[in-house]
């Protein structure tokens, strides 16, 4: 098992790069400003469910023989670009949503928006997609781990638990500002057509930009 200490830096380190703004945070940024703040925790659960299986990759092996792989990432990362790009299509299309509707949209209401389900799915997807999450924990991770101090499958283990506990502190504190915030926008349909339209560009230039990452 890592040192006290050491989990204690990993832990801040960890907490300022879920501050850092990227694809992530942001998307957790634009969902709970469009559908409440309970929508936005709930693509959070979703993120730290991607990053139960990028940990367990990292822990095993297999993120070795997947950043191995240039057909593997060029694959995944299109993958991601084109959910990207499908959530953009479906911000920019969307009409002007009500408080009410608002409600709908995290499936407290009647049907007609996604459930807190589905945004749970949503933020899974969009962590599992980004082939750049896990080249990141295998370079990342294995800095912290130990070999004289036990196991470093288990000790990886450990980490991306921390890791996972920084991001839902981070994010969850960014979905509830950011649900907070959207509240006061969805009483005026026009705030929120705007919100929509800026939400779909940012997912579309989130879109370009993962289809040209390298790694």
């Amino acid at each position: 098992m890592p040192a006290f200490e050491t989990l204690l830096t990993f832990f801040g380190v960890s907490v300022l790069l879920g501050l850092t703004p990227g694809p992530d945070n942001l998307f957790v940024l634009l969902q709970s400003a469009q559908r409440g703040w309970r929508a936005g925790m709930a693509v959070v659960v979703g993120l730290c469910a991607g990053l139960v299986v990028h940990t367990a990759a990292v822990a095993l092996g297999l993120a070795a023989v997947f950043a191995a792989s240039a057909m593997a990432f060029t694959v995944l990362k299109y993958c991601g670009a084109a959910y990207l790009a499908y959530l953009a299509w479906q911000a920019l299309r969307a009409p002007a949503a009500t408080a009410q509707e608002s409600a709908v949209a995290t499936g407290q209401g009647k049907q007609g928006g996604p459930s807190l389900g589905r945004m749970v799915g949503r933020g899974m997807v969009m962590n599992l997609t980004n082939p750049k999450v896990l080249v990141f924990f295998l370079a990342f991770l294995p800095q912290f781990a130990d070999p004289a101090r036990g196991s470093v499958a288990l000790q990886l283990m450990l980490l991306g638990v921390v890791f996972m506990l920084a991001t839902l502190l981070v994010f969850g504190a960014i979905a509830c500002f950011s649900g907070g915030f959207g509240a006061l926008l969805q009483r005026s349909a026009r705030a929120q057509t705007v919100l929509n339209r800026v939400a779909g560009l940012v997912f579309l230039g989130l879109a370009v930009r993962l289809a040209t990452a390298e790694r």
